[in-house]
């Protein structure tokens, strides 16, 4: 386990917090100008964007948000883990902070997270940035997160063993020695015990396998109006060795992006700004300055 001392040298970022009208969020705000959210996934929470924040604050102002149930936010045992409610919890947050015209940087399910607050506020959004993530149906997780989804199984797996975070920490990059113990840490540091794990198991149950899944109507109507976001700038980066989000889906975003700028990394997997943030934090910075 990671000490705090290793922990804020490795993540030396200032803590605030917000009332959602619930539990509290957690979040970054770091530098000035023009903002810039950042939205992560799951099992990663804010630390996964720690290279570029530290890379970018200081020509725009950083807002990287921990959902609910994740990270350093709370995590309460009997919420609703939907990805409407963090859309909603999304909201609040960027109201509360009066943002517009915001850069999102998207990864993982911060990439449905983002765009289902996008699409509703298409005034709003002047860039984005996608980076291994989907907001829209028709591909199928792979088995091995299929499973995790079984009743019984997945609970044990996820909640008493940690198996999803900890085998993110080993399948999830290509570049096995940016991943030392200390990194390893600091991604499981949040989730060190059954009860911390809640959010975990809620988004893996949440995935979108069918009609019954709340996610699945969501997404659905995401994917109907992304089209609204076809004007504005858009970044892909895009780990090709990612065993969950594939080729596959980065076609998909190319249909529906066409003109966006490009950018595949042959030696880089799921947590692609493990390994390739020295190659991406560069490409994101000229995104801020020139479009």
């Amino acid at each position: 386990m990671i000490d705090l001392h290793t922990l804020k040298r490795l993540f030396p970022f200032e803590a605030h917090y917000f009332d959602t009208g619930g539990p509290r969020m957690h979040y970054l705000d770091e530098g000035v100008g023009e903002p810039v959210v950042m939205l992560h996934g799951n099992p990663t929470w804010s630390f996964f964007f720690r290279h570029l924040v530290s890379g970018v604050k200081d020509q725009a102002r950083v807002i990287v948000p921990d959902h609910i149930g994740c990270g350093l936010s709370e995590k309460p045992q009997n919420y609703p883990y939907t990805l409407q409610m963090h859309i909603d919890n999304l909201k609040k947050l960027l109201d509360h902070l009066e943002v517009d015209r915001v850069t999102l940087v998207l990864h993982d399910w911060g990439t449905a997270i983002g765009m289902g607050w996008a699409v509703h506020h298409v005034d709003r959004v002047k860039r984005l940035v996608v980076l291994n993530g989907a907001a829209f149906l028709g591909l199928d997780a792979p088995a091995r997160i299929r499973f995790c989804i079984a009743p019984g199984i997945g609970e044990f797996l996820l909640r008493t063993m940690n198996a999803f975070a900890w085998a993110a920490t080993h399948m999830a990059v290509v570049k096995h020695d940016r991943m030392t113990e200390e990194v390893k840490g600091a991604y499981l540091l949040p989730y060190g015990n059954y009860e911390n794990r809640v959010a975990i198991l809620g988004f893996v149950r949440d995935i979108p396998r069918d009609e019954s899944i709340p996610s699945h109507a969501v997404l659905k109507e995401i994917d109907k109006k992304l089209s609204a976001l076809r004007d504005k700038p858009i970044l892909i980066c895009w780990g090709m060795r990612d065993f969950c989000f594939t080729r596959s889906f980065l076609q998909e975003w190319w249909e529906r992006f066409p003109r966006a700028e490009v950018h595949c990394f042959e030696d880089a997997g799921h947590y692609v700004l493990e390994d390739a943030h020295e190659k991406i934090t560069p490409l994101v910075r000229e995104f801020l300055t020139n479009k």
